[in-house]
């Protein structure tokens, strides 16, 4: 008797163990105490509240947030002890592209590459390593990160791969580098406009198979929860990306949350139908709106500027649309109640954007947290509209650690005032949210907090920091990382920050980011990654 009761009492922690070796969560407990943590959270203002516990319900939510002093629950069927780690909310990354990260993972990566020479031997070598693949797929190049002065050509991919098609994406997504096989395979020909060659060559991709975009998800989430990230903005989720989502969401491995925002109104409407659909599984998905884009990036000259580039005086950037078809496209999401999240990086797609939104809040009232995504350069005189009509920046600080010099060539002196302006953006009433862009950058959100307050790159560089003047407290970094974040996708009563009624989402790491140097906040690990009471990714697990 005594040997079975023995036996009993072990079944339960063995499973646990065994779950967590296979890569499960652990199942939620009737009840959590998560106690002796040196926590912290943001009150709905921005403001630090400091905690040392929290008790979680069966469901997934905080039941209270305990401090010094508070009297502990005599009975709970999970304990963790935090040893005095720091505890502080789950991250949310405002801008991410989930497919493109997972897929990123299964192709080749070239963000490393730092010469054309080396990204040639890198092709090569990936070539060579998958004589099966059809195709050779990958991203993250970078002409301005090479020293080319132009986009490599057509010849230098073939130099590299020859005897099949050859697609590789620029790291902002905005361009393409094909080989003559890929070009001959889309039908491309020396007169198709750079817009049509992109498209058709993107079409003659084979299609990622549904078990292949699972895969994809799956490691897109391991890549999000390992930096702390558990909630993000999908931008352009396409029907495909959608039915992976609600697949992992049916089998019960949707880990991360997923905001999405659909690629245009007709993905929008195939996935949302009559308007923007549940929370689905938890809060854990849900369609907001639409993602509609007015230009391109400052680093490919594609961002629509009002005046030519200083370094391209002939060229002013690439309007995808005109103003009356942008109005057209955000009245078709508004009128259903969809949310519109704009792209525009240069300052007279900011203006269009500005414009439009003005027009069409006298027909369209309420709480609609028009989004105007990236934003890498404004125009200085258009800076207070966007304290007017509830809009929401997202923005990605990264972007400007990676694109300081870039900005200075592009623009010259005179426009650098309105070149990622963060704290101009903020002083306007505007609520900031920030992201990553990823697979553009990593999605690190420590990295991003630490080039937020000091407009510095990894290296420290400039001294000083870069516009200095347009740096953001720490605070104010890690409210955008987390408030409002969630705010800018109408889930600030779901999640985004601990609070009772809120659901669980927190992450254990091994300093305290409001109290480190910004070299130490970078190096920031994650040890516990936390959704919905469930611990869902631990390092060395």
């Amino acid at each position: 008797m005594k040997k079975a009761r023995f036996a009993a009492r072990r079944a339960v922690p063995l499973s646990i163990v065994w779950a967590l070796a296979i890569g499960l969560a652990t199942p939620a407990p009737a009840a959590t105490l998560i106690d002796n943590v040196d926590g912290f959270t943001l009150d709905k203002d921005g403001a630090i509240e400091r905690l040392n516990g929290l008790l979680i319900g069966d469901d997934g939510r905080i039941v209270q947030v305990l401090h010094r002093g508070d009297k502990r629950p005599g009975k709970v069927t999970y304990l963790l002890d935090g040893k005095g780690r720091v505890l502080m909310p789950g991250l949310i990354d405002a801008h991410v592209h989930v497919m493109d990260l997972g897929f990123g993972a299964l192709t080749l990566d070239l963000s490393m590459a730092k010469s054309l020479a080396e990204a040639q031997a890198r092709i090569a070598a990936y070539a060579a390593a998958h004589p099966d693949r059809p195709w050779i797929i990958g991203r993250g190049w970078n002409e301005e990160r090479w020293g080319l002065g132009r986009v490599p050509t057509t010849a230098e991919l073939d130099a590299a791969v020859a005897n099949r098609p050859a697609w590789l994406v620029r790291a902002d997504g905005q361009a393409g580098w094909a080989n003559s096989a890929a070009l001959r395979a889309a039908r491309v020909t020396a007169g198709t406009p750079p817009d049509a060659a992109m498209a058709a060559v993107r079409k003659a991709v084979p299609a990622p198979r549904p078990e292949d975009r699972d895969l994809a998800l799956a490691l897109a989430q391991d890549q999000l929860l390992r930096r702390g990230v558990t909630a993000v903005a999908d931008m352009g989720t396409t029907i495909e990306d959608w039915q992976a989502f609600r697949r992992a969401g049916d089998l019960g491995s949707l880990r991360v949350r997923i905001m999405a925002y659909a690629a245009g109104t007709e993905a929008m409407s195939l996935i949302g139908g009559p308007g923007p659909t549940p929370w689905l599984y938890d809060d854990r998905l849900r369609l907001n709106g639409v993602q509609i884009s007015v230009d391109g990036s400052l680093g490919s000259r594609g961002g629509l500027l009002k005046t030519p580039y200083a370094d391209a005086p002939g060229r002013s950037g690439r309007a995808l649309l005109d103003d009356t078809q942008l109005r057209n496209l955000m009245s078709r999401a508004a009128i259903d109640r969809f949310q519109v999240a704009v792209d525009a990086s240069g300052d007279k797609a900011a203006a269009m954007v500005l414009n439009a939104i003005g027009e069409l809040s006298d027909t369209y009232k309420g709480d609609r947290r028009w989004r105007i995504e990236r934003a890498q350069v404004v125009d200085t005189a258009d800076l207070a509209r966007f304290g007017q009509h509830g809009i929401v920046v997202s923005l990605q600080p990264e972007q400007q650690s990676a694109d300081r010099l870039v900005a200075e060539a592009r623009l010259g002196p005179a426009r650098l005032a309105g070149a990622f302006a963060w704290a101009s953006l903020a002083k306007t009433g505007a609520r900031l949210a920030f992201g990553s862009g990823a697979p553009e950058h990593g999605p690190d959100p420590f990295a991003g907090i630490a080039v937020a307050a000091t407009r510095q790159d990894a290296e420290g560089q400039p001294f000083g920091g870069w516009q200095p003047q347009e740096r953001v407290t720490r605070e104010a970094a890690l409210a955008a990382y987390t408030t409002g974040a969630a705010y800018a996708g109408f889930a600030e009563g779901r999640f985004g920050r601990l609070a009772t009624g809120l659901r669980a989402d927190f992450v254990l790491i091994d300093r305290d980011p409001l109290m480190t140097g910004p070299g130490d906040l970078r190096a920031t690990n994650v040890l516990e990654t936390w959704v919905g009471g469930r611990k869902v990714w631990a390092a060395g697990k």
